[in-house]
């Protein structure tokens, strides 16, 4: 090593430093000196915005008072009751003096209930009204709606004189106008009081201001338009400095009044509109309204190379809802006092600085440029930057030391660092043990460490992570010894050759985790070596936790993968018509989400999931049908159209064999009668024959099909409406639910005449309390459902069922399977998932819906859908086209189910992007050899399936 150079004392550079403090004592008397002189002028200007604020709201009070009074007046004016144009131009004078007597006012009209309109506008400028010319003299102009006998609605325009005097009518035969549609009358109609509009434009005048609305008693609803034109003058003469920016905005961010009117309108796509903030063209302003809070004090604000002052004051009167003032000062002019004496005290201190700067330059080079280094090195350690080496050589031995034990501190807390880092985020138990392992070797100072997990189930302890594994075998039995005192223990079975530190990891129960060993350096002293036992012992707690945590969380996901899949297996096996669907749709789905993000190339190229969002997905995949679980099985396993629990189907061809055995009745009481025998034997044969018929075509009907004929539905309705006496009461031995059906059905007489098939009103089941939300308008539908609800939860009926066009499901029963889609999202939205399971109701939800937003629970289109919910999608209904465990069908092959989705992606109910990718990349076949039976495993021309959907447009070329 080199000689060390000989170091100088600090102390001894105490009292050059005093020669600085001087310095920078002038400094700050100056500078405090300033900012009191700039507080002192702010407040005035404060005080003196204040005022400015107060003036412009008294002055828009001022304006509009007058034409407050002048509304109420109007509130009770003969002119509420008129119902002609004739009578309501009897009311001119008052309208005429009304307009007179106030200046801001522009014009005054009246709505009435049945649609009738009447207005006198004032008319300043020039001859020109809504584009037609005016007569010469014109002063005033009437614009009138009325409605006509035979819905005949007459729009007049009549031209008056200063004086009054009628001049001529002006032609406007397309004039149409409904005040009940205006905002002014739809507020006015809905307030027991004067209503006020937010600050517009007005028309004919381009004036700024605010139309007055009010409701008299007989619904007439009168209006006034005022003028807010003046406060422009008043904002243009009260600006306290020549750059001042002064603005008065509406509620809605429209400029009522500034410095420069011609800025204020602006040209839109509706004509001329009072201009906003960003289109005045005043970016400080806009600024300044942005800002947060309510600046009632000034704030100094930056913008663009500028500091300003700005404040936002209320302003009252100028609509339902406030008004702001925005006031923008240039500090640049507002503190040009201040400054000024500023810089004649800068330039006494700048004189005195001078001498002392040749004397302090020397003293400081030589103080300040190593502790100015160590400082940037330590700044950049405060920035989490240990890749800089840390160090400083000066001839100061504080400086020194301190550059030693700052480089040390640098090394200790980037391991510390890294150990903190690794406990928080490593997910992974193993790489987290290897991290921490090496951090706290390099800290020993040694060669090697492991870290020992108990086994408890074979009693051992088992080496989890290790450095150097020569050293250290890789399981311990526990014994006894290891038991009481597993630290010490375990170092007494470790060579003698190295030095070690063991230390036992407890879990926060008190329960034995494992043991750390981390091998020490020879070098370190016995001081160092109880310091790092101490620093060890202190993170050993916080490491056994990490542990813990870790393996509860592992524990805790093996739980709920293993109940997901015991509640699918146990949805599969409640019905052998969905057996095994629950287990094979998420292989398949996983499969074809695998190639989405393989692809490098076309639509998914861009597309990718975190494992978080894979795990997620595997969740939901696994949940899909978790819904059916509360679907009832007699609707489920449906396999005629007459069963419910049982097949009514026998209680009807109990009725068939009345009628059968009435028959035989009949042919033997004719027989006892004398009757003809022949004649009695051909009529009884030819009756049961009949019925032999007629029951061959209910039972023919019972067992559904794919589409039944409009004929047989007709006579169906014939044999229902045959008789038969029935004797017994068919209220005696019913359930609690059956005689609650029979509530309000009237008991009959017996014997009873019934028909032969019937849809009896107890045979409708209400809804009841259990009614699901899933009409679009239920307030109770949170979720978004957008279903068409049958009017009743089941219909009995025998030849409602009987009827049935295809299949064996009713309407009703048919919702009660899509129902378990809908139960699926209500059953996991009450599920307290985590923040990255968050998305499984939703996903686990939505393999229902269409990319035409035809689909159910919620109506989704395609915009709406994710590449997962799509995935999903796809795999159920691949599934349930090529399952061969439905015993009310076969199963598909594999070129018939794929042409089944081709159609269903032309109609827009999938994917086709993702259907061409399923086929392209093999998936089909994939799944087919290792779920489907080999007579399914036929050819598939994928080629011709990619050309047929490029054909249809469904794909890019």
């Amino acid at each position: 090593m080199g000689k060390t150079k000989s170091s100088v004392s600090l102390q001894w550079l105490i009292a050059w430093s005093m020669v600085i403090c001087l310095l920078a004592m002038a400094s700050l008397t100056v500078w405090q000196g300033y900012r009191g002189s700039r507080t002192l002028l702010i407040a005035a200007a404060n005080d003196a915005a204040q005022q400015l604020g107060v003036l412009l709201n008294e002055r828009s009070e001022r304006l509009l008072g007058p034409a407050e009074s002048a509304l109420r007046i109007l509130n009770y004016d003969p002119l509420a009751q008129s119902n002609t144009l004739e009578q309501r131009l009897q009311r001119l004078p008052v309208l005429i003096e009304t307009l007179r007597s106030n200046r801001t006012l522009s014009a005054v009209y009246a709505g009435y209930p049945n649609g009738d309109f009447f207005l006198l506008r004032r008319v300043e400028s020039g001859l020109q009204a809504g584009g037609r010319q005016l007569p010469r003299g014109t002063a005033y102009l009437v614009q009138s709606i009325e409605h006509l006998a035979g819905a005949n609605v007459q729009g007049r325009w009549l031209a008056y004189d200063n004086q009054g005097e009628a001049l001529r009518e002006v032609a406007v035969s397309d004039y149409r106008f409904d005040p009940r549609t205006r905002p002014w009358y739809q507020l006015a109609e809905s307030a027991s009081d004067i209503v006020l509009t937010e600050p517009y434009l007005f028309f004919t005048n381009r004036n700024i201001g605010v139309t007055m609305a009010r409701r008299n008693p007989d619904g007439v609803v009168f209006g006034l338009d005022a003028s807010l034109q003046d406060l422009a003058g008043e904002v243009n003469d009260l600006r306290l400095t020549p750059g001042t920016e002064i603005a008065l905005v509406g509620e809605r961010g429209k400029v009522i009044a500034y410095t420069d009117l011609q800025r204020i309108v602006t040209d839109g796509a509706e004509g001329l509109q009072l201009a906003t903030l960003p289109e005045l063209g005043v970016p400080v302003l806009e600024a300044a309204q942005k800002m947060a809070g309510d600046a009632r004090d000034p704030r100094l604000l930056e913008h663009s190379g500028q500091q300003w002052y700005v404040l936002n004051l209320p302003l009252r009167k100028v609509g339902n809802n406030p008004g702001s003032i925005l006031i923008a000062m240039p500090a640049k002019e507002l503190l040009a006092g201040v400054r000024d004496t500023l810089r004649d005290q800068a330039r006494l201190v700048i004189g005195l600085a001078a001498l002392l700067l040749l004397v302090g330059w020397a003293l400081g080079q030589r103080l300040g440029q190593p502790l100015k280094s160590l400082g940037d090195q330590v700044e950049q350690l405060a920035g989490f930057d240990f890749s800089t080496p840390i160090g400083v050589r000066s001839r100061i031995r504080e400086v020194n030391d301190l550059s030693k034990m700052t480089a040390r501190m640098a090394k200790a807390i980037a391991r510390f660092q890294t150990i903190t880092l690794t406990l928080s985020r490593e997910t992974h138990l193993e790489r987290m043990l290897d991290v921490v392992l090496e951090q706290l070797i390099a800290i020993a100072g040694g060669q090697g460490g492991a870290v020992y997990l108990y086994d408890e189930d074979d009693g051992v302890l088992r080496c989890a992570g290790d450095n150097r594994p020569v050293h250290y075998p890789g399981s311990v039995p526990m014994d006894d010894a290891l038991l009481k005192d597993p630290a010490r223990s375990l170092a007494s079975q470790l060579d003698d050759e190295h030095r070690y530190l063991t230390l036992a990891l407890r879990d926060r129960q008190g329960d034995l985790q494992g043991v750390l060993v981390v091998e020490v350096s020879p070098l370190l002293t016995n001081d160092a070596v109880r310091s790092l036992r101490q620093f060890l012992g202190s993170l050993a707690g916080t490491l056994a936790v990490a542990i813990e945590t870790r393996q509860l969380f592992d524990g805790q996901q093996l739980l709920l993968e293993s109940i997901i899949r015991l509640l699918a297996s146990a949805i599969d096996a409640k019905s052998p018509y969905t057996g095994g669907h629950c287990d094979r749709v998420p292989q398949l789905a996983e499969m074809l989400l695998e190639q989405a993000q393989r692809a490098d190339a076309g639509p998914f190229a861009s597309f990718s999931l975190t494992e978080e969002q894979r795990y997620a997905f595997r969740t939901a995949a696994w949940l899909h049908d978790c819904g059916k679980i509360t679907s009832p099985e007699y609707v489920v396993d449906k396999a005629t159209k007459l069963e419910t629990l049982y097949n009514r189907i026998h209680e009807i061809r109990t009725r068939f064999e009345v009628l059968w055995r009435e028959a035989d009745i009949r042919y033997w009481q004719g027989r006892a009668a004398g009757e003809d025998e022949f004649a009695l034997q051909q009529t009884r044969d030819a009756e049961q024959a009949r019925l032999r018929e007629e029951f061959a075509l209910v039972a023919k009907a019972n067992t559904g099909g794919e589409f039944m004929a409009q004929e047989d539905r007709e006579r169906l309705q014939v044999i229902g409406k045959q008789t038969w006496l029935r004797y017994f009461d068919n209220r005696l031995g019913l359930s609690g639910d059956e005689q609650q059906q029979l509530i309000g059905v009237p008991a009959a007489a017996l014997p009873v005449e019934e028909q032969l098939l019937m849809d009896r009103p107890e045979h409708l089941v209400p809804w009841g309390e259990r009614k699901p939300p899933v009409a679009a308008n239920d307030p109770a539908n949170r979720w978004g459902f957008d279903m068409e609800l049958p009017a009743h939860s089941s219909n009995l009926g025998e030849l409602y069922n009987l009827s049935i066009a295809r299949g064996t499901l009713t309407a009703e029963e048919r919702f009660k399977i899509n129902d378990h889609i809908v139960q699926t999202l209500i059953m996991l939205s009450t599920l307290p998932f985590p923040k990255a399971l968050a998305r499984v109701p939703e996903l686990a939800a939505t393999h229902h819906e269409r990319l035409d937003g035809t689909g159910y629970p919620r109506r989704l289109s395609a915009e709406q859908l994710s590449v997962e919910d799509r995935v999903l999608a796809i795999a159920d209904i691949f599934e349930a086209l090529t399952a061969a465990d439905r015993p009310y069908k076969e199963a598909k092959k594999l070129s018939e189910s794929v042409r089944i989705m081709l159609f269903m992606a032309r109609d827009q109910h999938l994917d086709a992007r993702l259907l061409a990718l399923f086929l392209s990349t093999g998936v089909h076949l994939q799944y087919g050899r290792r779920f489907l039976a080999p007579e399914q495993l036929d050819e598939v021309d994928v080629p011709a399936c990619i050309d047929q959907l490029r054909g249809w447009g469904l794909l890019d070329d």
